[in-house]
Order: structure tokens, then sequence, then C-alpha cells
């Protein structure tokens, strides 16, 4: 079953956030559910995977300004079909700073968000089943500047708030403060 190892990691994960437990159980069901969830063609929403990159102080995280939706996210993107969404995350990590030495900190669930994507170029509104996975990288490497983003930087975890105060960052942002 593709969908084992996941299921495995949403059910081990434990949050203290009572929204994020619901997400979590949310996740859970739509895995169950869907057989086609790491599929974008599945149109009311699919798992997607992203990267909560820290530097090796733990004091700054990489965000890129996404250029579709014009705010500041952490890399992250669609499955594509593939069920090992740690994987997936590293990938589109690499891809969208052109950092190449990204390590895993955890192969654990970091974060657990759903979050509504708009309509856009005849593509619905759908769901993201976004799980985060927690990666650390030499901040002094240089970084590249894809299409998909205006802008690419290092951010204080203090000043991530001025960038996005949406309650999915502040949440990553207050687990990394509690745990340096």
């Amino acid at each position: 079953m593709h969908r084992k190892k996941i299921l495995e990691l949403l059910n081990q994960y434990k949050s203290e956030d009572i929204n994020e437990q619901t997400m979590t159980k949310q996740a859970i069901d739509f895995v169950n559910t869907h057989t086609n969830c790491f599929d974008r063609e599945l149109l009311i929403g699919h798992v997607t995977g992203s990267a909560w990159i820290l530097d090796n102080s733990g004091e700054f995280v990489l965000l890129t300004h996404h250029r579709k939706l014009d705010r500041w996210f952490q890399p992250g993107g669609h499955c594509d079909g593939d069920s090992d969404v740690l994987a997936v995350a590293l990938k589109e990590a690499i891809e969208e700073t052109g950092v190449s030495e990204i390590q895993v900190d955890n192969e654990s669930i970091f974060d657990v968000d759903i979050h509504t994507i708009p309509e856009r170029k005849g593509i619905p509104e759908h769901l993201h089943y976004d799980v985060r996975f927690l990666f650390r990288a030499d901040k002094e490497l240089p970084l590249l500047i894809t299409e998909e983003s205006t802008d690419l930087a290092w951010i204080a975890l203090t000043k991530v708030e001025e960038l996005n105060n949406e309650e999915s960052m502040m949440r990553m942002v207050r687990k990394t403060l509690k745990t340096v």
C-alpha cells in the first residue's frame, strides 16, 4: 500500500496544538479515503510536502517569496504521485533554493497544515494537505531564485511574523523557538 508510510508518520505525529491535531486527523482521513491522494489531478485536494529549513544555529529559517501567491513561505510542493513525502519536501527544497547540501534534521513530521489554494487558471479552489519536515543547511551557501519565486532569504525567526503572520507559519516559529 503506497499510503502506508505517510499514514504511519501521521499516526505517530503528536502535536500540542489543538487545531493542528484536528488537521492531522483530517489528513489521515483524507489519505485513507483517496488512493490518489498524492496526485494533483485529485482536484478537491492533495498531499504536499514542505521543508522548514533552519540554519545551523537554529535562529534563521530559509523562506521563499512565492511568485503566484505573493507571500513568503517555506519551500515545498506537489508530490505528483510520489508517496515519499519527506523525499518530496527535500527535492522541492533543493529545487526552490538552489542549495544542494540540505540535511534532514528529523525524519518525523515537524508540522501538518491544511490550507486552501485559490482558483487559478482553470484549476478549481482546492486543499493542500501539507506535511512539513525539519531540515538544516549552512546559511553561507549561495541561494538560487527560481521562476517560482521573486525572492529567497534567510529570515531571523523573530522577524518571520513581519513577512507572514499566518497561524501556520507562526506555529512553526513557536515550535522552533521552543526547541532552540
